[in-house]
């Protein structure tokens, strides 16, 4: 295997990022890989936020994995930073390979480097293999989240 490159996305890369979220049952029912004119919107205000960081692994010039990372400043915990950690997904063929792990060590670091005091990010209650793994890597399933589809 080639080595592995951690770098911003580009429009050049959404087809790869949106097919490694169509490519999973959850993906598949909340994902449209056949209009990517959406998701390059959302990559456009990506970009233009500092606080956000739209990731890619490549490995030989491919895409093999992604994940967001988002800053957010607040009051709570004596003013402290947080990261959000969002859309991680690694490609069905490196799945198994490590990449994950290189992935959410990398959001860490960088997190440090933002002055973060706590990385958090959540995981549908169904991606039970999921949870298993950022467990393994110190995560703590502390809480319960909620959404509200609008």
């Amino acid at each position: 295997m080639g080595d592995l490159e951690m770098r911003p996305a580009t429009a050049e890369d959404v087809p790869a990022i949106v097919a490694m979220l169509a490519d999973d049952p959850l993906g598949a029912q909340r994902e449209s890989p056949d209009d990517l004119t959406p998701y390059l919107r959302a990559l456009e205000r990506l970009v233009a936020d500092p606080n956000q960081h739209l990731i890619v692994a490549t490995r030989e010039g491919r895409v093999v994995g992604t994940l967001q990372l988002t800053i957010v400043p607040g009051l709570s915990r004596r003013g402290s930073t947080r990261s959000i950690i969002e859309g991680v997904r690694i490609h069905a063929a490196e799945r198994g390979s490590g990449l994950g792990t290189r992935l959410i060590e990398w959001a860490i670091d960088a997190s440090r480097r933002e002055g973060c005091q706590l990385v958090q990010l959540t995981s549908d209650n169904t991606r039970t293999d999921a949870h298993r793994f950022y467990e393994r890597l110190g995560f703590t399933a502390s809480h319960v989240g909620f959404k509200l589809q609008l």
